[in-house]
């Protein structure tokens, strides 16, 4: 299969399960008494987006046909898409141009002095497919087993798909989880033809059935706060405001700020025991 022709694939199944969540009395249509599948025809959505039939079938079936952005913008509006998700749309129609990802190895003396003044609140260095580059001493004791994991491997969503028992356990994970995959698959629109990115999400599936039932959902969605919740083995349970800041293109600063009292005396115990433990 070509990149061509795996970008159209992806687009065929990204519109059909759009389409598939959208229930004709969301749209105001009469739900009918013969659906044998979830959600709108194609007919009514060709029909809502004001394209012809014969089109938008063509469009979700993966042929190599062309879509203006006035047209993609009509079925972004029928299928109800966020913001994340036309953007995930345009670009798997070939209308967004992205910058190509940075050097996935380089982190800058400037983004090492700020993890290293940001003390008791733990930060990292990432880039678009969560591989993990650089991180402050707390973030290491946080997360022990993801910073000491090998190189190819040392990756937070990988990490979160398949080290079953780990220092600092996601309570929402099943949520937690849905989100990082969605934010994945946003990314991954802007390396598709990228060996790296395919032999990831490859050995990620085989690895986990989790990710992969998650993968095949299709659903995008944009990095922002937020806030996580971990149970610790020994610090009990941690709560933090997680903010991404970009820091170049597809390189981002990832910082946990505490969210209570509780996890910022957890923080300044763990990063006191661990320069003890030196």
């Amino acid at each position: 299969m070509t990149v061509a022709e795996a970008r159209r694939a992806d687009l065929s199944a990204f519109l059909r399960t759009r389409r598939e969540r959208i229930t004709p009395e969301m749209v105001e249509l009469a739900p009918g008494l013969r659906r044998r599948t979830p959600g709108l025809r194609r007919e009514e959505v060709a029909q809502l987006a004001g394209v012809g039939v014969t089109w938008y079938t063509w469009l979700e079936q993966g042929r190599p046909i062309n879509a203006s952005t006035q047209v993609l913008d009509a079925i972004a509006r029928t299928l109800r898409l966020d913001s994340a998700e036309r953007q995930h749309l345009y670009r798997l129609a070939g209308h967004v141009q992205v910058p190509l990802d940075a050097d996935t190895g380089q982190v800058t003396p400037e983004m090492r002095a700020i993890l290293d003044r940001l003390g008791d609140m733990p930060a990292c260095v990432s880039n678009s497919r969560y591989d993990i580059l650089a991180w402050n001493p707390v973030y290491a004791l946080l997360f022990p087993e993801l910073v000491g994991a090998p190189e190819g491997e040392r990756n937070s969503l990988w990490h979160v798909c398949t080290d079953p028992h780990p220092t600092a356990r996601l309570l929402d994970r099943e949520q937690d989880l849905a989100r990082a995959v969605a934010i994945f698959r946003g990314a991954y629109a802007r390396h598709a033809d990228d060996p790296c990115w395919q032999d990831f999400v490859r050995r990620l599936s085989r690895e986990s059935a989790e990710f992969a039932q998650l993968w095949a959902r299709q659903d995008v969605a944009d990095p922002g706060p937020r806030t996580k919740s971990y149970q610790h083995v020994e610090m009990g349970v941690l709560r933090f405001s997680s903010t991404s800041l970009m820091a170049a293109p597809e390189i981002r600063l990832i910082v946990y700020t505490p969210a209570d009292d509780q996890t910022w005396g957890a923080m300044t115990k763990l990063l006191r025991n661990g320069e003890t433990a030196r």
